[in-house]
């Protein structure tokens, strides 16, 4: 029989910086950790490699190497005046995690996570709610939010989550979260447009974690 592959775990922002074997080491290290830096890499020359490094220059990389379109070359199809959210999640469901840029410095506005038992549709949901309630609250009803969901900007257009997630004790926090959203879409109105962000043309959403 063969055994199992062994996955390092980088954590630059955690609990304890350091490299670990095992994803339940990694989850100590980052659960409740204000945003938490961490990838998993398939030897331990890679991630002494990693952790020696810049978190920015792995956590970013694009998806096997492929080279993605800088969106700036495409800024006359982008609103400017404009933030981009997205959502990560390790698993399905998994720990997850959601946040908000400005879409053009990427300059972060908000970041919510990591939360157990999520899934990525309900933290894409979950983001676009938070930008809005964001943008209610500072009375702004000018600017853009991207998501490059459907799913979750069907659930927020309808007022209504269809996920199959069922409530457990570890995920709690994420229910109360999908309550609170739903409650806020039903008592407030808004202006702002949500738009879907084009990835296939412009490439990576700005608020992409970098993790694929």
């Amino acid at each position: 029989m063969s055994k199992a592959k062994v996955k390092y775990y980088v954590v630059w922002v955690g609990q304890n910086p350091g490299i670990y074997t095992s994803w339940q080491q990694c989850q100590e290290q980052i659960v409740g950790f204000p945003n938490a830096k961490y990838k998993s890499f398939k030897n331990k020359e890679e991630a002494e490699i990693a952790f020696n490094s810049s978190a920015t220059k792995y956590i970013n990389k694009s998806k096997k190497g492929v080279k993605r379109p800088e969106f700036e070359h495409f800024e006359k199809e982008i609103v400017k005046n404009s933030i981009s959210v997205d959502a990560a999640c390790s698993r399905n469901p998994g720990l997850m995690e959601y946040r908000g840029v400005y879409t053009f410095s990427k300059e972060e506005i908000f970041r919510i996570g990591p939360l157990d038992d999520g899934t990525n549709n309900v933290g894409e949901f979950l983001a676009i709610v938070h930008a809005l309630a964001l943008l209610k609250k500072n009375n702004d009803s000018k600017t853009t939010i991207y998501t490059d969901s459907r799913t979750a900007l069907s659930w927020v257009r309808n007022k209504k989550v269809k996920t199959t997630l069922a409530q457990t004790k570890t995920n709690r926090n994420v229910h109360l979260l999908i309550q609170r959203a739903l409650t806020w879409l039903h008592n407030n109105s808004y202006s702002n447009k949500i738009l879907k962000w084009n990835t296939k043309k412009w490439g990576e959403i700005p608020a992409d974690f970098g993790r694929k």
